[in-house]
Formats: C-alpha cells, structure tokens, sequence
C-alpha cells in the first residue's frame, strides 16, 4: 500500500492536539483526584466514562494512553489484569503499593520506565511544582477494567459517582440515574485483596529501569554512527538479537519497549516493520522521512508506522524516542535492500 502524507499524518498525535477526559474514572471528585486528566492515544483503553476520546482506533496488540496531572494530584489506588508500563515524560512521581498505600513507594522522574505487575495494587502521585505527563502502554487489544481499592468506592459515593459492574460510570451529581436492572459494582472482599500481593522491593526492582542506566545494543539493525537503541522490556530476544531484558516481567506484555536515541544529525537507515510499531518523543524533534515526503515530530507526540512501510528517522537535534513493537518476540525492523 501506499501511504499519502496526509495519510501518515493522521496516525501522529501530536501532544499539543491530545484531547483529555477529565471525568475518566470513578475517583474523578476524590479530592486530590479531581484535577487529573486521562488520555486514550491508540486502542480503547480502560476509561469508565463514555466522554473518553480514543484518537486512533486500529487494534495494534496493545493500547497506549496518558495521565497528566499538576503537583500533588493523586491516581487512586487499582490494580490491573494487564500489563501496565510508564514512561515518564515529564515531571516526578510517586507510586503507592498496596491497597492502601501500606506496602511502600516509589519514586520516578523523567525518562524512567516502570512496568508494574499485574495483580497488584498501585497508585501515583504528582510530586514537584508544574504539571507532569506519564506515558502509559497497557497489554491487550483490551485491556481489561481497572480493579479499585475499597477506600476509591466509598470516595466515589460521597461524590455522587457509581460505578456498575462492566465498567460504566454513572455520575448522579450530574443528574443521570441508575438504570432499573443496574448490578453496581462492588469493592474487593477481604480475600480478594490478600490475592493481590505486593511482591518483595527486590522483586519490584526487577520491573524498573532508570533513565541514566539505559544501555545501547550493538546488535540493533538500527545503529549506527550518532544512532543507538537501549532495550528496556524484551521478555524473549526478538528477531534482530536484543533481549531479554532488562525487564523481562514474570506476566505477558505482548510488546517490546525500547528507547531509540539519534544524534544531530544522525539517520536511521530505511527500514520497514512487519509488526506493529509506536514511536512516543520523549526528548528532542525528529523526522520519519518516506517516499511521500516527511513529517515532524516534537517531544511528547506519539506516531505508529503502518505495517510493512518503508521510512528512516532522522534527527534535527538530539532526539530519544521511546519504541513500542508489537509482540513478546517482534521481527524488528527489517532493512531496505
């Protein structure tokens, strides 16, 4: 297939352009909650409200979305049947594990990559002055609903939110009402808790990778002179020789996350993929440059490569992108003759 420029630039998101949803989850009037905003970049995502706004639909194998929040703005504490993995873009954070925040913290800043487990309860906060962006992969055509703690429901009550089992939010503050036939959705029992246990800080160690100790692999079809491309979650070596690691999970993600990092100046060789693959700008402005012609893109925008189309990258400026490929063990990028 041919791609038309005006084609490729519908599957850029720039991040000037992200519509927000600021009425995501049922914890959206918590106080402290209330000033965060939730984003569905590709794939459904996991909102519970139907004021979501999904920028690009196509199934890729997995869904990428977004929080923003300004300092001291807290996510209420959930857990997750999939895989959920930050990459900070700006700002510092805190996480919370447990269901109550009782089983410690961790802090992350920008360029960090978290995969958290599964089965598990977490939660986020905003800590330095401003607004801060974390960048989130989840695992999954669908990714599932989003399980909360106790504490969230009865928050949501007091503010008049009720969520109903299947994950619709109905906002009786706002004048909706509960459908006669409505089944409401319940907190965790007791022994559904003790099911979602906060592996050791050891453990959770295994699931980080910060920003200053990412490592190039020479092996990469990409790299080359000013052109590098650091693993960070490969549970299985792909196709192209990198992995596993550093992260490998002990749960599925069905993708492969790695941070691709071009000099001024320096260019990708062309190259196409078989398998999905999303770009996110963490830092710097670059170019996907193809037969068509080329588009730019600048820090915080997110771009996904058709399947099977030729293009390079090249940077104006230093420039670390953030790569996304579909599947546990992807064929990688696959150089033009």
């Amino acid at each position: 297939m041919t791609w038309s420029l005006d084609a490729l630039a519908e599957r850029r998101v720039r991040y000037a352009d992200l519509v927000p949803c600021r009425n995501a989850f049922v914890d959206t009037r918590s106080p402290g909650s209330d000033r965060k905003e939730n984003f569905t970049i590709i794939g459904p995502g996991v909102a519970e409200s139907a004021d979501q706004h999904v920028h690009i639909v196509e199934p890729h194998g997995f869904n990428v979305g977004g929080a923003r929040q300004p300092d001291g703005c807290l996510n209420s504490q959930h857990s997750h049947e999939g895989a959920e993995v930050f990459v900070v873009h700006t700002g510092r954070w805190r996480l919370f594990f447990g269901a109550e925040r009782e089983d410690g913290t961790l802090d992350i800043g920008p360029g960090d990559v978290v995969s958290v487990p599964i089965h598990m309860f977490r939660g986020f906060e905003k800590l330095d002055a401003g607004t801060g962006f974390l960048w989130v992969v989840l695992g999954g055509d669908d990714p599932g609903r989003v399980h909360w703690a106790p504490s969230v429901f009865d928050l949501a009550r007091e503010h008049g939110l009720i969520l109903l089992k299947g994950g619709r939010l109905v906002d009786l503050a706002a004048g909706e009402t509960l459908p006669d036939d409505a089944e409401l959705e319940t907190a965790p029992s007791a022994s559904e808790i003790a099911r979602l246990v906060t592996p050791s800080p050891d453990r959770l160690a295994q699931c980080l990778v910060r920003h200053d100790a990412l490592h190039a692999d020479r092996s990469s079809p990409l790299a080359g002179e000013g052109v590098e491309e650091c693993p960070v979650i490969a549970p299985a070596a792909g196709a192209d020789g990198i992995g596993p690691g550093p992260i490998t999970g002990w749960w599925p993600h069905g993708f492969q996350l790695r941070v691709l990092r071009l000099a001024e100046g320096a260019a990708t060789p062309r190259y196409h993929c078989e398998d999905p693959e999303v770009l996110f700008v963490q830092s710097g402005r670059a170019r996907v440059v193809c037969e068509a012609g080329e588009l730019d893109l600048v820090a915080g925008d997110t771009f996904t490569s058709p399947q099977g189309w030729e293009h390079r990258i090249i940077a104006d400026v230093d420039a670390e992108l953030v790569v996304v490929r579909g599947g546990d063990a992807p064929v990688g990028p696959c150089l033009a003759a």
